[in-house]
């Protein structure tokens, strides 16, 4: 399950700068730009890819914490709880996000989301 709302909050941003997809991925819903995650929602959190630059100065902004579904932090994923994304403050979260994710090379189609295999 994930918050409804907090979905159509980030569609409304996202519509606003750039095509994206929806992928329902890590138990609940991730927004991709050129086949790559920018954001999305697990249960009322936001997820926010923040890639290696801009990784340790999210983590220091109030209410965000490591990705950690697994039991080891993924660098370049962050968690923001609800108070740092209140009100307009999604805007920035989304944006920072969007511009990364955008900013990658596009995937080839029909490989969004798949993991390449290790050696």
């Amino acid at each position: 399950m994930y918050d409804e709302a907090l979905a159509d909050r980030i569609r409304a941003e996202l519509s606003r700068q750039i095509p994206f997809t929806e992928r329902k991925m890590f138990g609940g819903l991730a927004f991709l730009i050129n086949g790559h995650m920018a954001c999305g929602v697990v249960r009322d959190e936001l997820m926010v890819r923040t890639g290696p630059e801009w990784y340790e100065a999210a983590l220091a902004m109030p209410h965000a914490r490591p990705m950690d579904f697994t039991g080891r932090a993924m660098r370049g994923m962050v968690m923001v709880g609800q108070p740092a994304f209140a009100g307009d403050s999604l805007r920035y979260w989304v944006e920072s996000a969007a511009r990364f994710a955008g900013g990658l090379p596009p995937k080839a189609p029909g490989t969004a989301g798949r993991r390449r295999p290790r050696l």
